[in-house]
């Protein structure tokens, strides 16, 4: 229910006494349309006097209560945008329609023609459309944000699909000014228009790739840069396009520069990135070895003979290594370096060797990010766990994260325990 307090109810207060569409509401945000229509036809029906009338003196007719006659809408004089606002966003849709009549050439009002081209009612939605279809492109462009958000309604994809034509025929500078909208479906639309039209130069799309805080955007631009090499690619193209993909925050990017490695010749390059962080970029880095004739597992071995510097070396030996590595990996369990330790563990579990024995010790690591990896390579075997341990791991004097994993595993086991308020890491 609706209250006088609220900020929809003094949008509709502030049109239906005359206010400026700017001054009700804020006309840049998609969703103050999207209230305005679904608060108005709410208010229609609870606050009624706060809309014309009959008896109305200004002499415009739009009623809606309990008379039997048919609600219609008749202006003696143009009617305003602040009025058409409301008509546009009416409950019955015979007014609806009639307001669209006014509509055409108010480019301030388009946003509401966008809603009713979704509209439920049949007629409002063809006369909608119609008048949408009229419409300069560049008036579009500067809806599509809302117009992307009607368009995942049930009857919402005409606005979409004419926006869509509108940015792929029109000025390339349309698209160009969309593409660093703050609004996360207008940015994907841009770059999927700008890379269908081949608008952007390679280094634009690895800069972006590399820095756009959206990963679809990230991903379509990664892939798109990573196109435009040819094999044996200039050292120019290396550093425009490789590098800064190789240099990105984002797990994907990254991934996508080491594939590149492979297509612009430089194979050795991958090594660096057997131990990062991510374990789609180390397999990427050991494809683009393998491609080169190089097999990785070696050089993983030589890596955990002093794994401080390149922690990952563990984990990486483990995602491609044998059985028989899995003795080099457990003498890391008790190295001084806890990001060591942890990775391990991972280590064992991507080659399924951990013996319960070996990880067991580490539920007492004052390490958090050992206990967790510790915790989830016991789970399958918790039963082996001797519940006289976990209880221990349960004292008040215990770290949380120890807490923590003697909970998770004696859930495991079907034993339950409220120490903690939260299990979760």
């Amino acid at each position: 229910m609706l209250t006088d307090e609220s900020e929809s109810y003094e949008a509709v207060r502030r049109l239906t006494g005359g206010a400026a569409l700017t001054q009700a509401l804020d006309v840049t945000d998609p969703d103050s349309w999207i209230d305005l229509d679904f608060e108005v036809r709410e208010l229609a029906w609870q606050r009624p006097e706060l809309f014309h009338s009959k008896a109305s003196p200004s002499g415009r007719r739009m009623n809606w209560g309990p008379d039997p006659s048919i609600p219609t809408v008749t202006w003696s004089q143009t009617p305003g945008d602040a009025e058409l606002a409301v008509a546009l966003c009416h409950p019955d849709g015979r007014i609806r329609e009639a307001a669209l009549d006014h509509a055409a050439e108010r480019p301030d009002l388009l946003a509401l023609v966008v809603i009713r081209c979704a509209d439920w009612v049949g007629p409002v939605r063809e006369r909608a459309r119609a008048l949408l279809a009229e419409t300069p492109p560049h008036w579009l462009a500067t809806h599509t944000a809302l117009i992307l958000r009607i368009g995942r309604r049930s009857r919402g994809g005409f606005a979409q699909d004419l926006l869509t034509g509108a940015l792929r025929a029109g000025p390339a500078a349309q698209t160009e000014t969309l593409l660093d909208s703050g609004d996360r479906d207008t940015a994907r639309l841009a770059h999927r228009v700008a890379l269908e039209r081949r608008l952007l130069p390679a280094a634009r799309l690895a800069q972006t790739a590399a820095r756009h805080r959206d990963v679809v955007v990230q991903d379509l631009c990664a892939e798109a840069a990573v196109a435009t090499l040819r094999d044996g690619s200039t050292i120019d193209e290396f550093t425009e396009v490789v590098v800064p993909l190789l240099g990105s925050r984002q797990p994907r990017v990254r991934a996508a520069g080491v594939t590149a490695l492979r297509r612009t010749g430089r194979h050795s390059d991958a090594q660096p990135y057997l131990t990062d962080r991510s374990a789609v970029v180390r397999a990427c880095a050991r494809w683009v070895l393998r491609q080169g004739g190089t097999d990785p597992a070696p050089l993983y071995r030589a890596l955990c003979a002093n794994p401080a510097a390149r922690p990952a070396a563990a984990v990486g030996l483990g995602e491609c290594g044998v059985r028989e590595d899995a003795d080099l990996i457990r003498t890391l369990l008790v190295h001084p370096a806890p990001n060591v330790r942890a990775c391990a563990v991972a280590g064992l579990r991507a080659l399924d060797a951990v013996r319960v024995d070996d990880v067991r010790p580490l539920l007492d690591d004052p390490s958090a990010a050992v206990v967790r990896q510790a915790t989830t390579a016991l789970l399958p075997s918790a039963d082996r766990v001797p519940h006289e341990l976990l209880r221990g791991l349960l004292t008040e004097d215990r770290p949380r994260h120890q807490r923590v994993a003697a909970i998770r595993l004696l859930r495991a086991v079907g034993i339950y325990t409220s120490r903690i308020p939260s299990a979760r890491w």
